[in-house]
């Protein structure tokens, strides 16, 4: 790797969430890398993405009409902040527990982490993160897309490698 002069410690940064491939990421680090970890600072990332709101209050038909009526009279009088409110503090249970389990992995290997969680959109939060604490290796789990996902809408992939500016590596578990 780059960067950095002789015993300097490398950071390395692996991304987590609920998917299997994250955790599949992290273990090949965990047998693959120990050398590299252990003589590093390894960082354990969770972002919080933000709770979504996607829902159409002008719905033209019948009894989805007076269902959304309703949900609007809920947002008028403040609910729907509540609402919102508490799926953010679930989300961010979850993220928690994400990283305890992850953390507890690592521990059972004799391998010691950072941990950070931060809110927002993964793609933006893991760069900012990647920069902040520069980080001298980002590893993420590979998920694969169809082909028409990949065409129209890019991937995570091409978002970081554009992004990013240390190595990356992007570790596919086997099918």
């Amino acid at each position: 790797m780059e960067g950095g002069g002789k015993g300097e410690s490398k950071k390395v940064m692996v991304v987590i969430d609920e998917s299997d491939s994250s955790y599949y990421a992290l273990m090949w680090v965990l047998n693959n890398l120990k050398e590299l970890i252990t003589s590093s600072t390894l960082l354990l990332f969770a972002t919080q993405p933000p709770p979504s709101c996607n829902f159409a209050l002008g719905a033209p038909f019948g009894s989805a009409r007076l269902y959304f009526q309703g949900l609007a009279d809920l947002l008028e009088r403040g609910t729907a902040l509540e609402v919102f409110s508490t799926a953010q503090e679930q989300s961010k249970k979850i993220c928690l527990g994400i990283l305890k389990k992850a953390e507890g992995i690592c521990a059972s290997r004799g391998v010691k982490v950072e941990t950070l969680m931060e809110a927002g959109d993964p793609r933006v939060t893991i760069c900012n993160a990647v920069h902040k604490n520069n980080i001298d290796l980002l590893i993420l789990g590979h998920e694969s897309h169809g082909i028409l996902k990949r065409v129209f809408l890019g991937t995570p992939s091409d978002h970081y490698l554009n992004n990013v500016k240390c190595p990356i590596l992007f570790v596919k578990r086997p099918e």
